[in-house]
């Protein structure tokens, strides 16, 4: 048995045996977040109607809204404990498992520093100009012809995208099985889904900034976006690991950040998405965190793992205090889930070095990718530094779809073994990521030379 699968079973154990809030081997953390007075249950399978309204009656609660299948969400009245309702639905014959709808937000930090020159040193590599040794190699990628192709498709779940901004919108996915008519062409249950979903407000439309001064709303999910796929060779602004890629918004972060149900609401999307319409789309970007172990949110990873779709996601940026944490004694969720299409990424600085706050994790983080001072896309056609292993996230994905861009009908263990095996070998990182490497992109689509 794989070590990350070891740690969910002590992790399963432990919830149904000591249910906390906090994520199973944090107990003595502060308590998770989670939405005060809902509950997702998975009911058992053939369970009738009348036993799911007794199982939620019991709980002082009433079913509220099925999620996919079985999986629905209960809602508590006033004064119930989500704890308490856990716990005494865990026992329950017409129940599968019970858990919070955890509340996750989006791991990244404003920088004040801007780059003139030299802005982008997250794609540099060591024989391009300028250089760095600890970019993710990108530049030279670029300059062996690998820019990438319209043809792979690539799932930001996060915050919405700025579909409009000059260095992405040629980028920005337009659903052909759905034109706007007001009605579900394509039959998934979205009506008009033209560039993608917000499952936060129920809509199609995935950028929500308003006024010519709001440039935070949805400033997260358009800074990832940009990363992965930034139109490169344009003149204009900042280019992306992928210059040429088709981007799909599955916006579940808000201003409020985003639950459990509408986690699975947009990992069930993006793949639904895959096998409805045989999309190439090798991976999802998941530059987000919280909340403890989730059934249902592995489940749906899971799902995904079955269609071929790798899971990228931030390792974290540490707790309360700052200082980041080993994911393997601590985890952090989702990139801490054992499924064999996770790949967890660690930040690492300009200078080599893995930044103060960022998790690692000699078996639960897999490599490591510049997070630190990183420019890239924001609303309003701007342009912004950030730091976090949400920036890191992103140049990983745009490697996958480069990856895919160069050998078509890779599958989604072919191209994590390539990421994987490509690494360098980085002191920072030895022996707190499996791989003890960072990123390098131009190891497995550029030739050698």
């Amino acid at each position: 048995m794989s070590p990350r699968l070891v740690r969910l079973c002590l992790a399963l154990c432990l919830l149904v045996g000591l249910f906390t809030f906090a994520a199973p081997a944090a107990a003595s953390g502060p308590p998770a977040a989670h939405v005060a007075n809902e509950v997702l249950v998975q009911f058992a399978e053939g369970s009738s109607g009348t036993d799911r309204d007794r199982a939620a009656r019991n709980v002082g609660g009433s079913r509220a809204e099925v999620i996919r299948g079985s999986l629905e969400l209960v809602r508590l009245a006033p004064g119930r404990l989500v704890a308490d309702a856990v716990r005494q639905l865990a026992g329950d014959r017409a129940v599968t498992f019970a858990e919070p709808n955890w509340i996750y937000t989006h791991g990244a930090t404003s920088n004040d520093t801007y780059y003139i020159n030299g802005s982008l040193w997250g794609m540099y590599g060591d024989r391009t100009t300028p250089t760095n040794e600890f970019g993710s190699q990108a530049g030279e990628a670029w300059a062996a012809g690998s820019t990438g192709s319209d043809s792979v498709h690539i799932g930001v779940i996060d915050e919405g995208i700025d579909i409009s901004h000059p260095d992405l919108d040629d980028n920005i996915w337009t659903n052909p099985y759905d034109p706007v008519n007001g009605v579900d062409d394509d039959g998934n249950g979205y009506v008009d889904d033209i560039h993608g979903w917000d499952f936060v407000n129920n809509d199609n439309t995935v950028y929500d900034g308003k006024g010519r001064r709001d440039t935070s709303t949805d400033a997260h999910g358009t800074h990832v976006a940009g990363t992965i796929g930034g139109e490169g060779g344009n003149g204009t602004g900042v280019a992306g690991v992928s210059w040429n890629v088709t981007i799909i918004s599955a916006k579940f972060l808000g201003k409020n950040g985003g639950t459990t149900a509408n986690a699975i609401r947009a990992v069930d999307y993006i793949t639904d998405l895959k096998t409805r319409h045989g999309l190439s789309l090798p991976a999802t970007n998941n530059s987000w965190g919280g909340g403890g172990f989730s059934q249902g949110l592995f489940d749906a990873i899971e799902r995904a793992n079955t269609a071929g779709i790798l899971f990228v996601a931030a390792a974290g940026n540490g707790g309360s205090d700052g200082a980041g944490d080993n994911n393997d004694a601590t985890p952090h969720y989702p990139s801490s889930y054992p499924n064999d299409n996770v790949i967890a990424v660690a930040a690492l600085a300009s200078n080599g070095t893995v930044p103060s706050w960022s998790n690692y994790g000699a078996v639960n983080v897999d490599l490591g990718a510049p997070g630190a001072g990183i420019y890239s896309t924001t609303p309003k056609n701007g342009y912004r530094s950030f730091s976090g292993t949400s920036m890191a996230t992103p140049h990983v994905t745009g490697g996958a779809a480069l990856y895919a861009s160069i050998v078509p009908g890779a599958t989604a263990a072919e191209i994590k073994g390539a990421i994987l095996a490509a690494t360098i070998p980085t002191p920072s990182l030895a022996g707190r990521t499996v791989t003890g490497g960072r990123l390098n992109v131009s190891g497995f689509v550029a030739p050698a030379g």
